[in-house]
């Protein structure tokens, strides 16, 4: 008896001193992120300088520096499908002062292709938002006769194996658009990887391959020139880059969607109001009507998101090109 309300002041003693570590823990965060930032950013596009991934990069940099008068310092450290600055961000502290550009290549594709993938997709890392996506568009050399998506599957079933695709290499989305064609169409086509995207430009505009998927944003400029022939983008609404073109269920390919997608991601652990204030800044930036008419120009439809919203579309992507890669054999030991 004499001993019981010593243990029950001892348990209320542990009680409040919890509490006041899980206070103090809190405000610590509450106050880590109301002085956030107080440093320089850094913000790593795992591909090289001068594409849409860049491009996105340095805009959504300009922005969080102009709103938070802190250095935003866009790195770029390309290679290996972009898993080398994507590993990168995986490893840094979690403190929101290293943050990625990621795509469908580092967060989706990259999941199922690569065998040896140095950091997991998922575990190690927070979704901060989605910035834009842009579709393929199906382009064919001018000597190739068909001047719809229907004439050029004709033509492929009249003649099966007689016409090829470049891609910009195995697994990518030029490769895998061109497979899923293949599939829901019912025809048969040659793959022909190349080294790189410029290569599969060169090839096609070369008159050494028939057919390229290629994003809206390379492909438009090309086919407005008189280089290539358009038949249809692989979205399932039309692109604003080119509303004149169906897409590719528009044009009798029932199921089929492909979308290029770019979005910001921080290290696992980074504090939820971190990376809140992250997702409401880079909202702000993406939400300019002067952004938006910019990258309407290159062929970007922009779509912020909340963390949660990337979180499941990350999800919904890996097991859609898992689908499309297993289905097409692709693999990749880099």
């Amino acid at each position: 008896m004499s001993h019981r309300p010593h243990l029950r002041f001892h348990h209320a003693s542990s009680l409040l001193a919890g509490l006041a570590l899980a206070l103090a823990a809190t405000h610590a965060c509450a106050g880590a992120a109301d002085a956030y930032p107080n440093k320089p950013i850094r913000l790593v596009v795992p591909f090289t300088p001068g594409g849409l991934t860049d491009k996105l990069a340095r805009s959504v940099a300009h922005d969080l520096q102009e709103a938070w008068q802190q250095p935003v310092i866009v790195e770029n450290k390309p290679g290996a499908g972009g898993t080398i600055g994507a590993d990168l961000v995986a490893q840094a502290p979690a403190d929101g002062y290293t943050i990625l550009l990621g795509t469908h290549a580092t967060h989706a594709i990259n999941v199922t292709l690569l065998a040896n993938l140095p950091y997991d997709a998922v575990r190690d890392f927070e979704p901060v938002s989605l910035l834009a996506t842009v579709p393929n568009v199906l382009l064919v050399h001018p000597s190739v006769p068909a001047h719809s998506v229907q004439e050029l599957i004709q033509l492929a079933k009249r003649k099966p194996g007689s016409l090829n695709f470049v891609s910009q290499g195995i697994g990518t989305s030029g490769h895998m658009s061109g497979d899923l064609f293949k599939s829901l169409a019912g025809i048969d086509m040659v793959h022909i990887p190349a080294r790189g995207p410029a290569q599969a430009v060169s090839d096609v505009m070369g008159g050494h391959a028939d057919i390229l998927f290629d994003s809206v944003a390379i492909g438009m400029p090309i086919v407005r020139s008189g280089k290539l022939r358009a038949l249809a983008v692989t979205s399932r609404e039309r692109s604003p880059a080119a509303p004149e073109l169906p897409t590719m269920i528009e044009a009798g390919v029932p199921g089929y969607e492909i979308v290029l997608w770019f979005s910001v991601f921080a290290p696992k652990g980074t504090p939820a109001d971190i990376v809140l204030k992250l997702n409401h800044e880079i909202a702000r930036a993406m939400g300019k009507p002067s952004t938006r008419a910019a990258f309407v120009q290159e062929g970007l439809t922009v779509s912020a998101s909340s963390p949660e919203q990337l979180g499941q579309f990350q999800q919904a992507e890996i097991t859609k090109w898992a689908r499309l890669i297993k289905a097409s054999g692709a693999t990749s030991n880099n």
